[in-house]
Protein backbone atom coordinates (compact mmCIF):
# COMPACT_ATOMS: atom_id res chain seq x y z
CA UNK A 1 0.00 0.00 0.00
CA UNK A 2 2.86 2.39 0.78
CA UNK A 3 4.15 2.08 -2.79
CA UNK A 4 0.69 2.81 -4.22
CA UNK A 5 0.36 5.78 -1.80
CA UNK A 6 3.76 7.17 -2.82
CA UNK A 7 3.21 6.60 -6.54
CA UNK A 8 -0.18 8.34 -6.30
CA UNK A 9 1.50 11.44 -4.81
CA UNK A 10 -1.25 11.74 -2.20
CA UNK A 11 0.91 13.64 0.28
CA UNK A 12 1.93 16.06 -2.50
CA UNK A 13 -1.76 16.51 -3.29
CA UNK A 14 -2.35 17.56 0.32
CA UNK A 15 0.56 19.99 0.21
CA UNK A 16 -0.76 21.51 -3.05
CA UNK A 17 -4.32 21.82 -1.71
CA UNK A 18 -5.83 19.25 -4.09
CA UNK A 19 -6.71 17.13 -1.03
CA UNK A 20 -7.51 18.48 2.43
CA UNK A 21 -6.03 16.90 5.57
CA UNK A 22 -8.34 16.68 8.58
CA UNK A 23 -6.90 15.75 11.97
CA UNK A 24 -9.05 12.93 13.31
CA UNK A 25 -7.05 12.25 16.45
CA UNK A 26 -4.07 13.89 18.12
CA UNK A 27 -2.38 13.06 21.38
CA UNK A 28 0.90 13.79 23.04
CA UNK A 29 3.32 11.03 22.20
CA UNK A 30 5.97 9.57 24.41
CA UNK A 31 9.38 10.89 23.48
CA UNK A 32 10.79 9.80 20.18
CA UNK A 33 14.54 9.20 20.03
CA UNK A 34 16.52 12.28 19.01
CA UNK A 35 13.58 14.66 19.47
CA UNK A 36 13.94 17.65 21.78
CA UNK A 37 10.34 18.93 21.52
CA UNK A 38 6.94 17.46 22.40
CA UNK A 39 5.59 15.35 19.57
CA UNK A 40 1.94 14.75 18.68
CA UNK A 41 0.86 11.32 17.42
CA UNK A 42 -1.80 12.12 14.83
CA UNK A 43 -4.26 10.25 12.64
CA UNK A 44 -5.30 12.30 9.60
CA UNK A 45 -7.92 11.83 6.91
CA UNK A 46 -7.09 13.10 3.41
CA UNK A 47 -10.33 14.16 1.69
CA UNK A 48 -11.25 15.37 -1.75
CA UNK A 49 -13.41 18.41 -2.53
CA UNK A 50 -16.61 16.38 -2.01
CA UNK A 51 -15.51 15.30 1.47
CA UNK A 52 -14.80 11.68 0.44
CA UNK A 53 -11.92 10.13 2.34
CA UNK A 54 -9.17 9.19 -0.09
CA UNK A 55 -6.48 8.21 2.41
CA UNK A 56 -5.91 7.86 6.15
CA UNK A 57 -2.42 8.30 7.55
CA UNK A 58 -0.55 8.36 10.84
CA UNK A 59 2.24 10.81 11.55
CA UNK A 60 4.29 12.24 14.38
CA UNK A 61 4.02 16.02 14.21
CA UNK A 62 6.37 18.61 15.72
CA UNK A 63 5.04 21.96 17.01
CA UNK A 64 6.35 23.69 13.85
CA UNK A 65 4.22 21.37 11.67
CA UNK A 66 7.06 19.26 10.31
CA UNK A 67 6.78 15.48 10.48
CA UNK A 68 9.06 13.62 12.88
CA UNK A 69 10.34 10.02 12.70
CA UNK A 70 10.58 9.14 8.98
CA UNK A 71 9.58 12.65 7.91
CA UNK A 72 6.64 11.25 5.94
CA UNK A 73 3.06 10.22 6.72
CA UNK A 74 2.44 6.48 7.16
CA UNK A 75 -0.61 5.36 5.12
CA UNK A 76 -3.17 3.15 6.86
CA UNK A 77 -6.02 3.29 4.31
CA UNK A 78 -6.16 4.26 0.68
CA UNK A 79 -9.03 4.50 -1.80
CA UNK A 80 -7.39 4.12 -5.19
CA UNK A 81 -9.30 3.57 -8.44
CA UNK A 82 -12.40 2.49 -6.50
CA UNK A 83 -10.53 -0.09 -4.39
CA UNK A 84 -10.14 0.41 -0.62
CA UNK A 85 -6.78 -0.77 0.69
CA UNK A 86 -6.30 -0.87 4.44
CA UNK A 87 -3.99 -2.25 7.06
CA UNK A 88 -5.66 -4.53 9.54
CA UNK A 89 -4.75 -4.35 13.20
CA UNK A 90 -3.40 -7.53 14.67
CA UNK A 91 -5.73 -8.99 17.28
CA UNK A 92 -4.23 -9.50 20.72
Amino acid sequence: MRLRFNEGLYWDKVKSGELIAHVMQSRLSKSLPNETVEIQSQMLSYRDSTGQEIARVHQYSRPDGTIAASGKPDPKRLLDDGILYRLEKKST
